[in-house]
């Protein structure tokens, strides 16, 4: 799987022969290669969307790539924004109860998502990704930036951070959750176990 900024800019990609194969040791182009399935996303104002991934193959090895749009968090059926502010909201205090009741969603996936950012290696690898991506943008702003000794806050505060600075300086109009999830690969959560 790859994680694309936006699905126009994968086609665009795709239609220069610009996408290179994720696969170590491998050289090859990707190619259009049909879609994935459809499914149902939940958004957080826009509400329930139908989205239907690309699929891609590499010339040369043969393997497919499904290219999902950072918006998107792969294998939830909502989107990064919805999960970014239950997880703000968790970190600013709040339950899991009382974020599921703002947010229209049922207090298991809710409860679900806050576990799954507990996780101290991966908050530490959130905080990592931010840092990189603030660091490329503006050093100064990453010096400037204290931490509150949460690490869910401080991961999602650095993250937020690169977002903004990537707007100002690069001019660019993506919504700042799905640059969030670009920066983490569409790992905004811990995989399970």
């Amino acid at each position: 799987m790859i994680i694309v900024a936006t699905a126009e800019s994968a086609e665009q990609a795709l239609t220069d022969a610009t996408m290179h194969c994720p696969r170590r040791g491998c050289a090859g182009t990707l190619a259009r290669w049909g879609y994935g399935l459809r499914r149902r996303v939940r958004g957080l104002d826009s509400g329930a969307v139908d989205v239907r991934p690309r699929r891609a193959r590499c010339g040369e090895c043969g393997a497919t790539q499904i290219l999902l749009p950072a918006a998107l968090q792969p294998r939830r059926a909502d989107t990064t924004d919805v999960i970014g502010t239950a997880l703000a909201r968790k970190a600013a205090g709040l339950g899991y109860r009382r974020i599921a009741a703002a947010l229209g969603r049922s207090p298991s996936t809710v409860r679900r998502w806050c576990r799954r950012a507990r996780d101290r290696r991966h908050l530490n690898w959130l905080w990592q990704r931010g840092a990189q991506e603030l660091i490329q943008l503006d050093a100064d702003a990453f010096n400037q930036l204290t931490t509150t000794g949460n690490l869910l806050r401080d991961a999602l505060t650095i993250l937020a951070a690169a977002a903004w600075w990537t707007r100002q300086r690069l001019g660019i109009a993506e919504p700042p959750w799905s640059l969030i999830g670009l920066y983490t690969r569409g790992r905004l959560l811990a995989p399970p176990g």
